[in-house]
C-alpha cells in the first residue's frame, strides 16, 4: 500500500512538473523565439528555422536518451521520464503560445527560466527526469559528485553559443544564457541531491538500526561511545547520506528507536568511495 502510494505521489509531481515546463516553455521562451538549452533548445532551434511542431520534435529527439537512461538508470525512472516527456509534449499543444501578449523579453527569461526550473526540479526530486540532459546529467552525477542543475548548465550553455555562431543574434543568445542560469539555479534549490550530511546516532538499537540502515546503498561505521555524564557505553552509527534522503533517515530512526539522540552536520568534501555497492 506505502508502494502504491509513493508511486501515484511521484505521479501527480511528473505531472506538474511537465506542466509547469510547458508553460514556462510556450508562454514565456517560445514566445520571444529564446532557448531553453539541451534536447528542448535543439528542439527549438530547428522549430524556429522550419516551422516544425517544437513539441512534436521534443518528444523525438528524447526517445534515443530515454532508452539509454532505461539501460543505465533504471526502470522506474525512465518510465517516470517518459511520462514527463509525453505529458510535457501534449500541454505544449494546448497552451497558447501568445496567451500572455507581449511581455518583457527580460521577462520571459527570468520567469521562463524559473517556471521551467521548478517543473524540472520538482520531477528529478519525485525520481523522473523532463528527458534530455537531465538523464544524461543524472548518469554522469552517478560517477561524479557534482552538482546536477549547474552540469546541466554547462551542456545548456553550449547549446546556447552554437546558436549564437549559427544565427550571429547574440542578443538572443545572451538572454537564454540568462534563462540556463536561472533554470540551473531553481533545479539545484529543489533538487538538493548533491548535498551530502553526516549524521551521528546514538542508539540502543544498534542491530536494529543497523541492519535498516545498511538497506540503502551507503556506508555505515559503527562506534563505541562513553557517555562523559553517564560514563556508560553507547554504541554511535555514523554515516553519509544525501539532504534529499535526510527525511526517510529521520523517519527511520525515529520508528526503530524513538530515544535515540541524533547529530546532522552538513558535510563540505567527501574524498573516496561515497556510494556503496551492494552490502
Amino acid at each position: 500500500m506505502r508502494q502504491i502510494l509513493h508511486t501515484l505521489k511521484s505521479t501527480l509531481i511528473v505531472i506538474i512538473g511537465a506542466l509547469l515546463t510547458a508553460i514556462g516553455f510556450n508562454m514565456f521562451l517560445i514566445n520571444h523565439k529564446l532557448l531553453s538549452g539541451g534536447l528542448s533548445g535543439i528542439s527549438m532551434i530547428i522549430g524556429y528555422f522550419t516551422g516544425w511542431n517544437i513539441g512534436i520534435l521534443y518528444l523525438i529527439l528524447n526517445i534515443p536518451v530515454l532508452l539509454w537512461g532505461y539501460f543505465a538508470i533504471g526502470r522506474f525512472f525512465v518510465l517516470l521520464s517518459m511520462l514527463s516527456v509525453l505529458l510535457t509534449s501534449w500541454f505544449m499543444q494546448i497552451i497558447p503560445v501568445d496567451m500572455l501578449g507581449s511581455t518583457d523579453i527580460l521577462i520571459g527569461a527570468v520567469f521562463g527560466g524559473i517556471i521551467a526550473g521548478t517543473g524540472i526540479g520538482i520531477t528529478l526530486r519525485a525520481g523522473g527526469s523532463t528527458g534530455g540532459f537531465d538523464i544524461i546529467g543524472s548518469i554522469l552525477t552517478q560517477k561524479r559528485d557534482v552538482p546536477l542543475g549547474t552540469l546541466i548548465s554547462v551542456f545548456n550553455a553550449a547549446i546556447i553559443l552554437i546558436h549564437g555562431y549559427i544565427t550571429r543574434d547574440w542578443n538572443l543568445s545572451l538572454y537564454s544564457i540568462i534563462t540556463i542560469y536561472v533554470t540551473g539555479r531553481v533545479v539545484d534549490m529543489i533538487h538538493v541531491r548533491h548535498i551530502k550530511v553526516t549524521a551521528f546516532i546514538i542508539t540502543n538499537e544498534k542491530d536494529k538500526m543497523l541492519e535498516k540502515l545498511l538497506q540503502k546503498p551507503r556506508g555505515v561505521t559503527h562506534i563505541k561511545t562513553i557517555g562523559g555524564y553517564s560514563h556508560q557505553e553507547r554504541d554511535m552509527l555514523m554515516t553519509v547520506t544525501t539532504r534529499y534522503e535526510l527525511a526517510e533517515l529521520k523517519r527511520t530512526v525515529r520508528e526503530i528507536d524513538p530515544k535515540a539522540f541524533v547529530n546532522i552536520v552538513e558535510t563540505t568534501e567527501i574524498i573516496g568511495e561515497f556510494h556503496r555497492h551492494g552490502r
